[in-house]
């Protein structure tokens, strides 16, 4: 059995196996170019069908669009308005499917209130549509994985949502969907494929891509952008699933055929859960976008915007003008108006919209309503758009692109493979109950730890028992324990200081310093497990405080250039290398 952990160590191991890969007897037959959740997806499924796959990611896991979404996994309410009944089908059986089989530690139920306006013709045609959600749910297999909507009278909603104003609504529909850390999410497909054979690398960027004598992709030039080393990659089908930087990868083969992906901006804030009384989410209908108001761990998560976005792809920002429109339409329905002092933390993520058609030169394709699968060039395929609740159906799709004709002998069966965490949840769950009395966790503290880890918390308790103190939360911050910062390292993959603020927790958006007040301590935890000497760690803090400071000072600028221009000030830990076209 490979590895289920990812560590420094792991990671060499894959730049090796990338490097043998060169010898024909080595070849791989899928090399993943993208550590986003559909990269990530399309690892675990082409691994789990006995292929031999590597996946590359230039920066860390999740640290595009699959970290800065909305968090949600649902089946999208919008879609019905359109008549898109099979997408809404499609994503409703996967939401259902994260939380029965997938992955039930890191899914969970959350309940929203759809506000009515209006007493009459609103609530039965929301309720009717609502309704057929609720029905198109109960297709999936199996007992349904969440409860039926309900109609509340205006009493009812105030009691779930005290701070609803009272002329906001004269009465709601409550349905549920679920919720997910995308970011854990991300990794812990990484770490499932790995364990299932897979290499995966980060800091390990593509710079180009290479043909035979035919003209066909037989694989790439990656750079381990840790000690800057060339290693040149030899793979049956090369896969393409960068998101916003789509066109920018396809552009190495030197064709002119692919998919065309435009930038959307989404941006979301963060307030203490004090600060609002309610049980349940909101969702609201503005002029431009869906707004939701979702009820996460200590704080409420307030977004989305959908802007165009025309700057560099690796560091979106919000703005003041982005706060201001989520606050804005926030206090509209809200009975105690939200301020910029209210926000401890923002994120902003780019949104790959996918543009009608294909560019000229694009030998096939496989378009559904939301993601398409294309072949620019023989040996290399490109799957875009979709989104975060349909990753296994996009992964499976663009896997059987990739191999064509022997997709039928390897069919897909990620639909029956719990991610790590999820075999012996119930056990582990019953577990809990002694451990949290040996050390003292509060119940707080064991769902925190159940939601993120699921059954792979024994790691974390093996890790307390090996030291005692890392069995305390942050001197800094409660909300996580030492050991979890460790396990960040030892477990998961994380390289640098900003890998764990970002990544492994979400310190970054969660407190109001962006984890600046823990930095030395988490410093300390994983300098020795990583080798760090005092000069390293230094640079490491410097890295990370100048990152935060820019981000912080670009949340005060007007539009995305000036924005921009101040984040852009804080150079990055590693930075990309310019792409070398064929």
């Amino acid at each position: 059995m490979a590895s289920t952990r990812l560590t420094a160590d792991t990671r060499r191991q894959a730049l090796e196996a990338l490097e043998a890969s060169a010898d024909p007897k080595n070849e791989l037959d899928v090399l993943v170019v993208g550590g986003g959740v559909t990269g990530a997806g399309i690892a675990l499924d082409a691994a789990t069908r006995g292929l031999s796959t590597a996946i590359i990611e230039g920066q860390d896991w999740a640290s595009g669009t699959s970290s800065r979404s909305s968090k949600l996994v649902h089946g999208g309410l919008r879609y019905l308005q359109m008549l898109d009944f099979h997408l809404v089908h499609e994503a409703l059986t996967e939401r259902d499917l994260l939380l029965k089989t997938i992955a039930p530690h890191l899914v969970r139920p959350v309940p929203f209130l759809y506000p009515l306006e209006h007493r009459v013709w609103e609530r039965g045609y929301v309720g009717a549509g609502i309704a057929l959600y609720d029905t198109l749910a109960s297709l999936a297999p199996g007992k349904r994985a969440l409860p039926l909507h309900r109609h509340l009278s205006k009493s009812q909603m105030v009691r779930k949502f005290p701070d609803l104003a009272h002329d906001a609504a004269i009465g709601a529909v409550q349905y549920w969907d679920a919720n997910v850390d995308d970011a854990r999410l991300t990794a812990t497909l990484v770490r499932t494929a790995t364990s299932y054979g897979a290499h995966a690398a980060t800091r390990t960027q593509l710079v180009q891509l290479t043909k035979g004598a035919t003209g066909t992709v037989n694989g790439a030039v990656v750079v381990d952008l840790e000690t800057g080393k060339e290693i040149t990659v030899r793979a049956r089908s090369v896969i393409n699933a960068t998101g916003v930087w789509t066109e920018d990868t396809e552009a190495l083969a030197g064709d002119e055929g692919g998919l065309r992906v435009l930038a959307s901006k989404g941006i979301h804030i963060v307030v203490p859960r004090e600060r609002i009384k309610g049980q349940v989410g909101l969702i609201l209908q503005t002029e431009k976008s869906v707004l939701f108001v979702i009820p996460w761990s200590r704080y409420w998560v307030i977004g989305t915007t959908d802007t165009p976005w025309e700057q560099e792809l690796t560091h979106p920002v919000a703005t003041a003008a982005d706060i201001d429109y989520v606050l804005e339409h926030a206090n509209a329905v809200l009975a105690k108006p939200l301020t910029r002092d209210d926000i401890i933390g923002t994120w902003a993520g780019l949104r790959p919209l996918l543009q009608p058609g294909t560019k000229e030169g694009t030998s096939s394709a496989k378009v559904s309503r939301e993601h398409t699968v294309a072949s620019p060039t023989p040996g290399l395929t490109v799957i875009a758009g979709g989104k975060l609740t349909t990753y296994r159906v996009m992964a499976k799709d663009a896997v059987d692109f990739a191999i064509g004709q022997r997709a039928s002998a390897l069919p897909s069966i990620t639909d029956q493979i719990p991610l790590l965490g999820a075999v012996g949840l119930k056990a582990v769950q019953r577990q809990a109950r002694t451990w949290a009395q040996q050390y003292g966790w509060k119940p707080s503290m064991v769902d925190h730890l159940l939601h993120r880890y699921g059954s792979n918390l024994r790691e974390i308790v093996e890790l307390c028992q090996q030291d005692p103190s890392l069995a305390q939360p942050l001197d800094a911050t409660s909300a996580y324990l030492r050991a979890e910062i460790v396990y960040g390292a030892t477990h998961e993959g994380a390289l640098h200081l900003e890998d764990v603020l970002l990544h492994r927790t979400r310190l970054n958006y969660e407190v109001p310093d962006r984890g600046l007040s823990a930095l030395d301590e988490i410093a300390d935890l994983v300098a020795p497990v990583l080798g760090w000497d005092d000069a390293t760690r230094a640079a490491e803090i410097a890295a990370y405080t100048a990152r935060a400071e820019a981000e912080a000072a670009a949340e005060d600028e007007p539009d995305d250039v000036s924005a921009e221009q101040t984040r852009l000030a804080a150079d990055d830990v590693r930075p990309l290398q310019p792409l070398r076209t064929t």
